[in-house]
């Protein structure tokens, strides 16, 4: 790894590796998740090929409208049909030549290598809620504008929990602070706050080239070191239906020339903006999903790229989005099994229509992640946190949900299926036979510490000695835990010159205006 002349790093590995914080919680080792089950596949063969026909021809006939006149030029320019000016006709060899290009795993390094995360082939990696407007906890006991200490306590859980590989976008909106400058702030608190893999919003030049730099310095690294391999990723939503928008696109562009992790969402809510039919929303989705991904591949030959799912229905009584139902799980994992037909990794959600951190939240939320898990899905978005369709982020929300994957992970693990004779313990069934229990059999007693998930958060007493302890609920539990977090949080260590740049970096930034707020 190349790094910056004037700048020495924080301690190493082992710097960054010596300091966790005070213990509030036992919670499982980081460490990247192996998916170990076969996808479920509900699409037979003759239904993956009529999924992708449909895409095809929507990409070939309808078409997308690319906002952004400088995509509409370079997609000219390889050979794509434009008609008024920006709706481009993708041909389908174009399309699949280009997405054989892109790698089908790749791995994004942030500033503490350990930290490193692969994306692809059977890992599944978890992150948190990314962009809500609002903020809940239970000490409020309402909605209230979020703002750049609740984005900030929200980086710190991010931090705090193993089970979470990545911070994704701002946990919170912060509209205390301007949005000229708004990414100036959370990206300096993500990257003191956080050495996980951070994102940058697709959200005009500015604030991507700002993120890119801030990234740079942030690991010590010089622009060619920063430009080798990918330090941090974007995710970009498509206008459903049918569209990509300016800024997006700008952002895609400039990531996809400097080798960063891209991931497009397109956000088709079936009924709404895209067909009531699970069949023709999913294929309407990948049509916008592979129009990116042939950009950024002609662009950037190689750069790594995945394709998102959203795809789920609306509350045909009301119009509002709904998730974590039945048909977003068979959404999810009809995606899946295209995404693998392509060749490319995959992103989903763990998202929930609740309004507070409720049995709703977490039936909803849990669904979401097991479908997730279902797909193959290898970058899960929104995994801790997120309530209101993603209008409500909560730390009570982001506690409870990390419990679920912690759950997830450990259902994973080789040694919840292994079948050694160890394992098999015929020695402890011959000797307790039909008489007796296991609780005193040597095979127990070397094995009762370990054997069984042990949980942070949810109550197994029963409910005589649950009462005689104050007889708190679990959304309370997990207030008291999160403020307990967040008393003891202490921060990962970070060279005091490279956060000195950083800082100075942010001040000139500021000085000279920030970012445009329009486009």
């Amino acid at each position: 790894m190349t790094e910056h002349p004037r700048r020495r790093r924080g301690g190493g590995r082992a710097g960054h590796a010596a300091r966790r914080g005070p213990t509030v919680i036992e919670q499982r080792p980081w460490q990247l998740t192996v998916n170990r089950d076969r996808p479920t596949e509900p699409l037979d063969e003759a239904g993956i090929e009529a999924i992708h026909e449909t895409a095809m021809t929507i990409l070939e006939e309808i078409g997308v409208a690319m906002l952004n006149p400088e995509a509409v030029a370079i997609l000219a320019e390889a050979g794509c049909r434009v008609e008024e000016d920006e709706i481009v006709h993708f041909d389908r060899h174009f399309v699949m030549e280009m997405v054989g290009k892109a790698p089908s795993r790749f791995t994004i390094t942030p500033r503490n290598p350990d930290r490193q995360i692969v994306v692809g082939a059977d890992r599944i990696l978890f992150g948190n809620v990314s962009s809500p407007p609002n903020y809940w906890d239970l000490e409020l006991g309402r909605k209230i504008p979020g703002t750049r200490e609740h984005c900030a306590n929200l980086l710190r859980l991010t931090q705090y929990f193993n089970c979470i590989h990545f911070a994704g976008g701002y946990p919170v909106e912060p509209v205390d602070v301007h949005p000229s400058i708004r990414h100036l702030d959370v990206l300096f608190d993500k990257l003191t706050l956080t050495d996980k893999v951070p994102h940058a919003y697709s959200l005009g030049p500015e604030r991507v080239e700002d993120v890119m730099e801030m990234v740079r310095i942030a690991a010590g690294l010089s622009r060619e070191a920063f430009e080798a391999s990918p330090r941090m990723f974007t995710n970009i939503n498509s206008t459903s239906p049918l569209k990509h928008d300016w800024p997006m696109l700008d952002g895609w562009m400039r990531l996809a020339r400097r080798g960063q992790g891209l991931i497009v969402s397109p956000f088709t809510l079936a009924g709404a903006m895209a067909p009531v039919t699970m069949a023709g929303a999913v294929a309407q989705s990948l049509a916008e999903a592979l129009s990116a991904v042939a950009l950024a591949q002609y662009i950037n030959p190689g750069v790594p790229c995945a394709i998102g799912t959203f795809t789920s229905n609306v509350d045909m009584k009301s119009g509002a989005p709904a998730f974590g139902t039945p048909e977003y799980m068979r959404a999810t994992q009809m995606t899946g099994q295209m995404v693998r037909r392509y060749g490319l990794p995959m992103r989903s959600s763990g998202a929930c229509a609740a309004n507070v951190p409720d049995g709703q939240a977490m039936w909803e939320t849990s669904n979401s992640l097991w479908a997730a898990v279902q797909s193959g899905t290898n970058v899960v978005y929104h995994a801790a946190g997120w309530l209101e369709g993603g209008l409500i982020a909560s730390p009570e929300k982001f506690v409870m949900d990390c419990e679920v994957i912690q759950q997830i992970q450990r259902y994973m693990d080789p040694e919840t299926f292994a079948t050694t004779p160890d394992d098999l313990a015929l020695s402890a069934i011959r000797e307790v036979r039909h008489q007796g229990h296991f609780f005193g059999t040597q095979h127990t007693q070397e094995r009762y510490t370990t054997a069984f998930y042990q949980p942070f958060l949810s109550d197994w007493r029963n409910f005589e000695a649950w009462q005689a302890e104050g007889g708190i609920w679990t959304a309370e539990r997990a207030h008291h835990l999160y403020k307990r977090i967040l008393a003891e949080f202490e921060p990962p260590p970070m060279d005091d010159g490279i956060r000195q740049e950083l800082a100075e970096f942010v001040e000139r930034r500021k000085l000279e205006g920030g970012a445009p707020t329009d486009f």
